[in-house]
């Protein structure tokens, strides 16, 4: 299974990427799966005018790296942090050139130095992954005091929120997998 971990903080010093890091980390370790990364800070794309990409061969030549590797996920984990109440607009930005991901499995995950952790964030963001015919693992990882959960190199510095981040990645790991297996069978 080929998972890939949107980063979606387009703020230099993001303390969300953070927990990016560590479930990159954590889930290469404890699976045989291949997992990525897309930082939306490393690709220039421009707001939606128009123009999405249903084939990697209609996306722009310096688009078309991220085309493969949207097109060729089979699940996703989004790590926002909130904004305004909801996930980034670069979040919205990538998902609207890439819009169509039926059934995938996502992944919601946001964080925050606040104590509600991005929670207004995961339910816009449920919204988003119904439009773009994904299936959202109803067990999502909210983060509240991010910077004090995670250090800058993604390590676990609260050991007392492991026992979340288990939960959450057993159940996406299962939708996943189960998802994965359905399709195989069809």
């Amino acid at each position: 299974m080929n998972i890939e971990i949107v980063s979606g903080s387009p703020h230099k010093d993001s303390v969300t990427h953070r927990v990016v890091l560590f479930l990159q980390k954590h889930l290469s370790e404890r699976t045989k799966y291949m997992v990525k990364v897309i930082d939306v800070r490393d690709w220039n794309i421009d707001v939606l005018q128009q123009e999405v990409f249903k084939t990697i061969e209609s996306a722009p030549a310096m688009l078309q790296p991220l085309a493969k590797r949207m097109f060729s996920a089979d699940a996703f984990i989004l790590v926002t942090p909130e904004y305004n109440g909801s996930y980034t607009p670069a979040l919205k930005n990538l998902f609207d050139h890439f819009p169509k991901q039926a059934h995938k499995a996502f992944g919601i995950v946001t964080a925050s130095p606040g104590v509600l952790g991005g929670v207004r964030a995961s339910q816009q963001m449920q919204l988003l992954i119904n439009a773009l015919f994904g299936i959202a693992s109803p067990y999502m990882l909210i983060t509240p005091q991010v910077d004090k959960k995670f250090d800058e190199h993604g390590n676990l510095s609260d050991i007392n929120f492991q026992k979340n981040i288990d939960v959450f990645i057993n159940e996406f790991l299962w939708l996943s997998e189960n998802i994965i297996t359905k399709e195989l069978i069809q």
